[in-house]
């Protein structure tokens, strides 16, 4: 079906648009989408922008469907060493103390990577929760990079697929892979966390991601993932450096800011996977065992809040009872104030109370 017999048989429906069988649709004040499969993008990108698919995925983002070697012992590095540092950094701070300059520079690029994760890979690029326009389009998937969790294309492919199979066979990262009991939930736990990082064969961007490969800037953003990986690693350093006007300023600012701060977002981002698929409140309804787990909310910038992302995943709000702290939405929020972003997907109290369990409505 061309483009203009698709928008007579959708005329007047809201559009869900499919990847893999992962839909992705309209929330907030609209009716339920009409569902058909295609490969138009569900972002709206400017015409001038587009390029067609190319034949090798690797065109599209870096490396091939399969890991090679070095991919791996690149991998265990930039999750071995952050960790390390991690753990060093409480012994750290109690005998050497932890400078002002550094907590700036490290919240600063905390938040900044995260937000990137959070509003950009995830709530834009993944599930379309609200449209941007291209400056900021492409700034999120900047900024999403410097958490450095892959390159955008990558990260979106594998979660759109996570959505399709959540917690059931062909979930990338699923806690009950091995089974219910104790010794298996433990192992699967490990393995949703960042066990599943390791897999040698990486998910199809073709079927997954078609929008993002025809998406110019972001593939020069994906592309661009190791010279971002950099930027992320040293910049903390140049700025502690510049600041303090001294290199121990700059070796502090690479520890607290770098190590720690990436160590510290892999495993909050990672947590969602693992901890909140595995424990949590459940006040909507979903087909899978995503729940609410209150303590990570400031530190996972709101995502998790994760009963209601799986009950209705292209909302742009994830907390969204009271008291339940989501920094990303009011970030899109302020993104709309801006009209940097338009046609947000924000949840409406009908929306809400159709997929309010029965438990929790009483």
């Amino acid at each position: 079906m061309n483009h203009a017999g698709f928008n007579a048989a959708c005329m007047g429906k809201n559009l869900e648009v499919t990847y893999g069988g992962v839909g992705y649709g309209g929330v907030g004040t609209h009716p339920r989408p009409c569902e058909v499969r295609m490969t138009a993008p569900p972002l709206e990108v400017p015409v001038t922008a587009m390029r067609p698919i190319a034949d090798d995925p690797a065109e599209g983002t870096l490396g091939p469907e399969r890991k090679r070697p070095w991919e791996q012992v690149a991998l265990a590095l930039f999750i071995g060493v952050p960790f390390l540092a991690l753990i060093a950094a409480i012994p750290i701070a109690w005998g050497w103390g932890l400078g002002w300059r550094d907590v700036v520079i490290a919240v600063g690029m905390y938040a900044i990577a995260g937000h990137g994760i959070t509003v950009g890979f995830h709530r834009y690029f993944t599930h379309g929760s609200f449209k941007a326009k291209r400056p900021l389009r492409i700034a999120l998937a900047i900024a999403g990079s410097l958490a450095i969790e892959g390159p955008v294309i990558r990260w979106v492919s594998d979660h759109r697929k996570h959505h399709k199979f959540s917690d059931k066979e062909g979930d990338p990262h699923s806690p009950w892979r091995y089974g219910e009991t104790v010794p298996a939930l433990m192992k699967g736990l490990f393995y949703a966390h960042m066990g599943w990082l390791f897999d040698v064969e990486q998910t199809s961007q073709k079927q997954y991601a078609p929008d993002l490969l025809r998406d110019r800037d972001i593939v020069r953003v994906s592309r661009s993932f190791l010279a971002l990986v950099a930027v992320s690693l040293f910049l903390p350093a140049l700025i502690g450096g510049l600041w303090s006007w001294s290199w121990q300023g700059a070796v502090t600012a690479f520890f607290w800011a770098s190590l720690v701060r990436i160590g510290l977002l892999h495993h909050v981002t990672w947590s969602i996977n693992s901890i909140c698929h595995a424990v949590g409140e459940k006040p909507f309804k979903t087909r899978d065992r995503s729940g609410n787990v209150w303590w990570l909310a400031v530190l996972s910038m709101g995502e998790s809040w994760h009963n209601l992302h799986h009950a209705d995943p292209t909302c742009a709000r994830h907390g969204v009872l009271r008291g339940q702290v989501d920094s990303s939405a009011r970030l899109i929020w302020l993104f709309e104030k801006l009209h940097w972003v338009y046609d947000v997907r924000w949840p409406t109290p009908e929306r809400l109370a159709a997929r309010r369990t029965e438990e929790a409505a009483a």
